[in-house]
């Protein structure tokens, strides 16, 4: 940046001026490419535009810089819409593309500028036009998580679904920036909420990849497919397993995901948590699995399928009222179960072998039994809950079930010592 390119870029019209008049060149470059006019029009100073071309020789209305961009670029990508107008009526040519195909529209709606954009809408520059990558100003705008820009473009007519060469729609680019309110958007105006990248994730699975729990929600109530799988065949869920993404998991759980879907690798979502040792998923996982196996034989009750899912959990239970319950499913599992006879009780609780493996990969050393059978109890628990059952018979008949009378008895005492599980519905 010379004397002459700084005084354009400043704009100091009069030194500008006096810099010319004493012999300075014209038509002189900055490293990255920028003239004289490039540098007026980026700063958006008309009147140092106007001399340039009113006053100047041979001065090139759409020279390029290095990335192929003119003054009509500069001043789009800017905001400057005062000097976008000076240019647009000096008779630049509106569609030239920089070297990445990107437009003037690409830029100002890539960097939320909102006047300028509008403008170049109304000179009439092609909506669908395409950068090298594939990607629209609607793209641009998306990705950028520029509302305004986006519901202009919208209005204007731009295609909600245009895809670019990786299949991304502009969906996709929302969802990766984890804009709620540019989704939403989208999806209102016809946005598909399935559509696959070269990758085979949609939106919904970007959206989980990226701990985005608000997106997850918002596809979730556009009718998103909840069991959709990408190029590695994982499912949203597998996605929040394999990540220990708690609320986006529960989330899904609580929309009725199928649990029996399985990757490339042959796992389930539950062996998928169970193998990054993901303990609190994996027993939330075994707890959606167990309470949809006895909502299918319960459907008289009423609210079970209640999609709102407000009065179900599948989180850890840390409520007051279950406190001292929880406590004697402690000393149960930490003192007076055998190694092996926590396994026996889950048998006989219908746990299937898919969960107990994933209970016990959990390993601490020869005593991690306590805690396997700790976490197997508290899942239990949690069944017994939702079925409204009476949580001392329950495991009185369980304890006698695997020859441990007097033990049941014993624990009888202290289960009805403390309150009783609430009920969320009783089963028939």
């Amino acid at each position: 940046m010379n004397a002459l390119l700084l005084s354009a870029w400043f704009g100091h019209l009069r030194i500008l001026q006096i810099l010319v008049n004493s012999g300075a060149k014209i038509h002189c470059e900055s490293k990255d490419g920028l003239t004289l006019l490039h540098c007026a029009a980026q700063k958006g100073h008309v009147p140092v535009l106007a001399f340039i071309m009113e006053d100047l020789e041979d001065v090139d209305l759409d020279h390029v810089d290095k990335l192929g961009r003119t003054a009509f670029h500069r001043a789009a990508e800017h905001g400057q819409l005062d000097a976008l107008d000076f240019l647009v009526g000096s008779g630049c040519d509106h569609s030239v593309k920089d070297k990445e195909g990107n437009t003037a529209l690409h830029l100002a709606a890539g960097q939320g500028h909102v006047a300028v954009l509008q403008r170049l809408v109304d000179i009439g520059l092609e909506l669908e036009e395409q950068n090298a990558e594939g990607l629209t100003a609607l793209h641009t705008a998306a990705e950028g998580t520029h509302l305004d820009c986006v519901q202009l473009l919208l209005r204007a007519g731009s295609s909600v679904n245009a895809l670019t060469q990786k299949n991304l729609s502009c969906l996709h680019y929302a969802a990766l920036s984890g804009s709620e309110d540019v989704s939403r958007a989208l999806i209102h105006a016809g946005g598909c909420t399935n559509v696959a990248d070269h990758q085979g994730a949609s939106p919904m699975h970007l959206a989980v990849r990226h701990n985005f729990p608000a997106l997850v929600r918002l596809f979730m109530n556009s009718n998103s497919d909840l069991n959709a799988m990408d190029n590695r065949q994982q499912t949203p869920l597998h996605l929040a397993a394999e990540h220990a993404w708690q609320d986006i998991a529960e989330m899904l759980l609580i929309a009725g995901v199928d649990l029996n879907l399985r990757d490339k690798q042959g796992k389930t979502a539950l062996a998928v948590a169970a193998r990054s040792n993901h303990i609190s998923l994996v027993d939330m996982i075994i707890k959606a699995d167990r309470f949809y196996r006895w909502e299918k034989d319960h459907l008289s009750c009423n609210d079970s399928s209640d999609p709102s899912g407000k009065s179900l959990s599948f989180k850890q239970d840390h409520r007051q009222e279950t406190q001292q319950l929880r406590s004697v499913l402690w000393q149960l599992a930490s003192r007076f179960l055998q190694p092996h006879e926590w396994k026996k009780l889950a048998y006989s609780w219908e746990f299937t072998e898919a969960h107990v493996y994933a209970i016990e990969q959990q390993w601490t050393g020869t005593r991690s039994y306590q805690e396997h059978g700790h976490r197997m109890l508290l899942i239990w628990l949690h069944g017994v809950a939702t079925a409204g059952e009476n949580p001392s018979k329950a495991l009185f008949e369980g304890l006698v079930a695997i020859g441990r009378r007097s033990l049941a008895e014993n624990i009888r005492k202290k289960v009805n010592a403390a309150p009783s599980a609430p009920k969320r519905c009783t089963a028939m």
